[in-house]
C-alpha cells in the first residue's frame, strides 16, 4: 500500500463493489438509496437517487423532506432503478 493509498481510505475504498454514503465527508459504505426529485426542475415521476448509510439515512432524508424533495427510502440493493 502506498502513501496515497492510506490516504484515500485504500484501494478498497474504490470501485464497483463500494458504494459511498453522499454525506459530505462520509466514507461509509451505503445501505440504502433515498429516492428524491425536484419539483420545480424535474417531472413528476424522474428520480434522483442519493446513498447512505445506516448514520446518516435519517438525516438525509430530513434535509429532502425539509425541502419537499423526498420520495421514498430503499435498500441499497431493493432492485436498479
Amino acid at each position: 500500500m502506498s502513501i496515497l493509498d492510506s490516504l484515500s481510505g485504500g484501494p478498497e475504498a474504490t470501485g464497483p463493489d463500494r458504494t459511498i454514503c453522499s454525506r459530505k465527508a462520509c466514507r461509509a459504505e451505503a445501505e440504502w438509496q433515498l429516492l428524491w426529485n425536484n419539483p420545480k426542475i424535474h417531472t413528476p415521476d424522474r428520480r434522483k437517487i442519493w446513498v447512505a448509510c445506516d448514520e446518516h439515512a435519517g438525516w438525509l432524508q430530513e434535509f429532502l423532506t425539509q425541502r419537499g424533495l423526498w420520495k421514498e427510502t430503499l435498500p441499497l440493493n431493493d432492485g436498479e432503478r
